[in-house]
């Protein structure tokens, strides 16, 4: 029995429609779940620069923003859009907010953390999932590391090469 990729799940999106991630088979991707009211949330400013740099190149940005953490992706569709383009330009695709824990959790969370083992479970906003061109995880950093450190650099890097 085939055991199931991250393009076996889709997203809905955050300006309507459903984004199949099967679409993303060939090219890796590097899934943010994101808040807009969080310590964190300058790193939107460092994941537009990741899909500035690495777009040509095959890579996709989508981030995933999520409440589930100290209620600090409060906005609905619209607000949530409207501040990420005008705070910091984003322009990769956004998925509609959705949960990343507990039971009401998206299936491609839920299979996230069932591939990446307990810790790599989001504990809070601006978890990276580094998902390789075959749809299967290749690796995930936590909040504290920046979309545009070395490692995650690397990473990318190695998925963008792989065959």
């Amino acid at each position: 029995m085939r055991r199931p990729t991250a393009h076996d799940y889709s997203l809905d999106l955050l300006d309507g429609g459903t984004l199949p991630l099967d679409r993303y088979a060939g090219h890796p991707v590097l899934l943010v779940n994101t808040a807009s009211k969080c310590g964190f949330t300058p790193q939107y400013e460092e994941l537009q620069a990741v899909w500035s740099h690495y777009r040509g190149r095959g890579l996709v940005v989508i981030g995933a923003p999520c409440n589930d953490f100290g209620r600090q992706e409060p906005g609905n569709a619209e607000e949530i859009q409207s501040f990420c383009a005008r705070n910091y330009g984003v322009s990769f695709p956004m998925s509609a907010k959705l949960h990343v824990r507990g039971p009401e959790a998206h299936p491609l969370f839920r299979w996230l953390a069932e591939e990446g083992g307990v810790l790599s479970r989001p504990r809070w906003n601006f978890y990276k999932y580094l998902i390789g061109r075959d749809g299967r995880l290749q690796s995930w950093f936590t909040s504290v590391t920046k979309p545009m450190n070395h490692r995650v650099r690397t990473a990318i890097d190695r998925a963008i090469l792989q065959d």
